[in-house]
């Protein structure tokens, strides 16, 4: 079992409390590690820290501060292994996602190394006698608050960005994550960075990120998890009118229509649906299938689940494993209990695990059929391998459907005539929309929703902008000189 500190204007330190809390493995329930538990006077010291370094980072040349990000890519891939087994034995993610995960996220920070270089300004030749032109800046001091589903790839690809680009940063990672947080702040040891540029607090919401959210002398909050919690914090940061960059919840609509591919949508359907054991916000909520495709599409889903193996996620043939926390076992196991309830078919799964899966934090996948708009499980998020589809007969009931949610993060449509699925993927109230396809991005792609599923983007050239401000420079040119 380790024991760590958190880092803090460049140093190793513990808590001001002294105080500590345990990390867990998913799958054993057996403890990993402990570290801090971070309270307001050691997000005070963080902020203080970045405060200080802030006008030295960001007056580094951007080929400085691009190269040192590069760096922390090399170093990322360095320690893929170790990151690797973080991933699985802390998250509990399959093998074979935890090595995606990693890869990607290193990727994610040599994309941000590389682009930093292009964000120039531009020349407005607005009048004859006046030279305008628009610089971008770093906004300052950024709080990156970062999700427990999938926590190197949230703190690579918020951190990345905010750094090549000239801001200081605090981290405040998940504390069921906290060990591959603080695996970051081993790989920033490693840079040419002035002390104090980011700094990693641990500790939980309601004691860090909330103090974050409202602290006077952070500039910019960028927070992904839930709807809720992103609303908790928007109203906090409002104290102080800072910049909110927020990715929340999803209840995402996969639409499969009368002429579709049904081998192809089941099968992109499945994959989706169980990747990361569905704890993935881009994971379809919700499958809207063509009153003739019904029963052959939900007859395809659980023939392709039985594929799915779930168990110890470091064993390469597992493709779920556990759900990230004891609380989130339960969240998931009441969601399916709701669909039994409120009259829902239980197709496929649902039972409780049974040994050697009764220890961990494992939820076996449920299917449902005959799931009515209005039902709980076909409103709310329930971030779990919980497949819940629902019937249309007509186009036009099925983009209505797909409407009706507080939600708007991405959406999915399934046809073999293409020039129609663009047009009704355009009536889709959402950030993200998919013509036969699913969760496919890239690190030049960006993310982000609509309505309550979030404000402003993450990832891709769009995403790093949100971390910088847009100054406006005048200069009158002097008058030309008379003819002679």
């Amino acid at each position: 079992m380790e024991t760590k500190k958190m880092w803090i204007g460049g140093k190793w330190v513990d808590a001001d409390s002294g105080k500590t809390f345990d990390v867990l493995n998913p799958t054993t329930e057996e403890v990993l590690g402990t570290v801090p538990l971070g309270g307001k006077s050691d997000v005070d010291k963080a902020v203080a820290a970045a405060r200080k370094a802030f006008p030295i980072w960001s007056k580094k040349p951007q080929t400085e501060r691009s190269d040192i990000v590069a760096k922390l890519g090399r170093i990322m891939r360095e320690n893929i292994p170790e990151l690797i087994k973080l991933e699985t034995t802390e998250h509990g993610s399959p093998i074979e996602n935890a090595s995606f995960m990693a890869n990607w996220s290193s990727e994610l920070v040599e994309f941000a190394a590389a682009t930093s270089r292009t964000l120039m300004g531009h020349q407005l030749p607005a009048t004859a006698d006046t030279l305008f032109y628009i610089l971008r800046e770093p906004v300052g001091v950024c709080a990156l608050i970062t999700p427990w589903n999938a926590p190197i790839m949230m703190i690579a690809a918020k951190l990345a960005p905010a750094l090549a680009v000239g801001n200081t940063c605090v981290i405040k990672p998940p504390s069921i994550n906290s060990l591959i947080g603080l695996k970051f702040a081993e790989m920033l040891e490693q840079l040419d960075l002035p002390a104090g540029t980011v700094n990693i607090v641990t500790g939980p919401g309601g004691g860090v990120g909330s103090v974050l959210a409202a602290h006077p002398d952070v500039d910019l909050i960028n927070f992904t998890g839930s709807s809720e919690t992103g609303k908790i914090i928007m109203s906090a940061a409002s104290s102080t009118v800072k910049r909110v960059v927020t990715e929340l919840g999803g209840k995402n609509p996969f639409i499969v229509f009368e002429d579709a591919d049904v081998e192809a949508a089941s099968e992109c359907a499945v994959h989706c649906l169980y990747h990361n054991g569905g704890q993935s916000c881009a994971s379809p909520g919700r499958f809207y299938v063509h009153e003739k495709l019904y029963d052959q599409f939900a007859q395809k889903v659980v023939e392709k689940t039985k594929r799915f193996i779930v168990g110890d996620p470091s064993d390469p043939k597992t493709a779920i494993g556990p759900v990230a926390s004891g609380e989130h076992k339960k969240s998931v196991e009441e969601y399916i209990q709701s669909g039994i309830d409120e009259g829902a078919t239980l197709l496929y799964g649902g039972r409780k695990p049974v040994a050697p899966l009764d220890k961990g934090y494992f939820v076996m996948p449920a299917i449902f059929t005959n799931v009515t708009q209005n039902m709980k499980i076909a409103r709310e998020e329930i971030f779990g391998p919980v497949a819940v589809i629902l019937k249309f007969s007509k186009e036009e009931e099925a983009i209505a459907y797909a409407n009706d949610s507080r939600y708007g993060l991405c959406a999915s449509v399934w046809t073999r005539d293409t020039a129609k699925g663009i047009a009704l993927a355009n009536d889709i109230q959402a950030g993200t929309v998919w013509v036969n396809n699913h969760m496919r991005l890239s690190g030049e792609t960006p993310w982000g929703g609509v309505k309550e599923s979030g404000v402003g983007k993450e990832s891709g050239v769009f995403g790093m902008l949100e971390f910088t401000t847009l100054k406006l420079m005048g200069v009158t040119l002097p008058a030309p000189p008379p003819a002679k």
